[in-house]
């Protein structure tokens, strides 16, 4: 038998191992089943017909995937909110876990944005800050190390590479940027989302509804609220600071994130992050020139 008859073979074993097990977890037959496309990771997304239901099906497929998959399972089985999707079910495996929640595909994805839709979005973040968790700290989720402009500090070449900014104003501005982001502690004991952005955030007529719950902990509201308002400026939305004005530790610190990662080498399991990294910095940095009243930026 030739290689690529093998691979096939393998293929469509995967194919009914899979759905065997999902059909075992929603007590359905599937019907249909269809690929979707986005994310940022090689994770397995699908949307799977029953005669009764339609719903979205993520599966791990590489160890980053699952590991951090395997956690969201874990973040959904101790939070409950209606700024969560609903759940549906659920297995934990060490190397294709599978996480089944309702399908939100036929609701509002934005952009664009208009002053209805941040409403909403800012309303349920305010709720999700404000529900008790028992989940854990930013230290010991994300980790101590926070790499942002000490990293660029150390080695300016990658921020350089962009061209969003040149050597003599990242001179003069850095001594602020690393005072301003010092003051800006990352832990707190608000629940947190720490991905709030656009493709994680669905919209229906009377409520917004995060997904990709991986990165949840306790920390500093006022960054994770910070950590959108770049991605919600570059779609079109308003600046930074008419939604979170008086900042300027906040600015730092999320300009710093974008500014000591967006220039390096792609990541592999998620090669898309490092464009969406840079288009970040390019609304961050602006808002921290301003808060800081930082010398101005001019496109190089």
């Amino acid at each position: 038998m030739k290689n690529d008859e093998c691979e096939m073979m393998n293929e469509d074993v995967l194919r009914r191992e899979l759905r065997s097990r999902i059909e075992k977890l929603i007590g359905a037959k599937v019907e249909s089943y269809r690929r979707v496309a986005g994310g940022y990771t090689p994770a397995l997304r699908l949307v799977c017909q029953t005669t009764e239901a339609s719903l979205f099906v993520k599966i791990g497929v590489t160890p980053l995937t699952s590991k951090n998959l395997n956690r969201e399972i874990r973040i959904y089985n101790c939070l409950s909110g209606d700024f969560m999707p609903h759940l549906v079910a659920w297995e934990h495996h060490q190397s294709e876990p599978i996480l089944i929640i309702e399908d939100l595909s036929t609701q509002h994805w934005p952009p664009p944005w208009d002053e209805r839709r941040i409403d909403l979005t800012l309303s349920q973040i305010n709720a999700l800050h404000n529900t008790p968790a028992a989940v854990e700290t930013y230290a010991q989720v994300h980790g101590m190390s926070d790499a942002n402009w000490p990293a660029v500090a150390a080695d300016p070449e990658p921020f350089l590479a962009l061209r969003i900014a040149d050597a003599k104003w990242l001179e003069a501005a850095l001594p602020s940027l690393l005072q301003c982001e010092e003051n800006c502690p990352t832990a707190g004991d608000s629940l947190t989302h720490w991905d709030l952005r656009s493709d994680n955030i669905c919209l229906t007529a009377k409520r917004a509804i995060f997904i990709d719950w991986n990165g949840a902990c306790l920390s500093n509201p006022r960054l994770d609220l910070g950590f959108w308002l770049p991605s919600l400026q570059y779609e079109g939305g308003p600046a930074p600071e008419k939604i979170l004005p008086d900042a300027p530790e906040v600015a730092a610190w999320v300009s710093g994130f974008f500014a000591a990662r967006a220039g390096l080498p792609k990541i592999s399991d998620a090669p898309r992050v490092r464009l969406v990294q840079r288009q970040q910095l390019e609304t961050a940095l602006p808002w921290a020139a301003r808060a800081l009243d930082l010398p101005t930026l001019t496109t190089i």
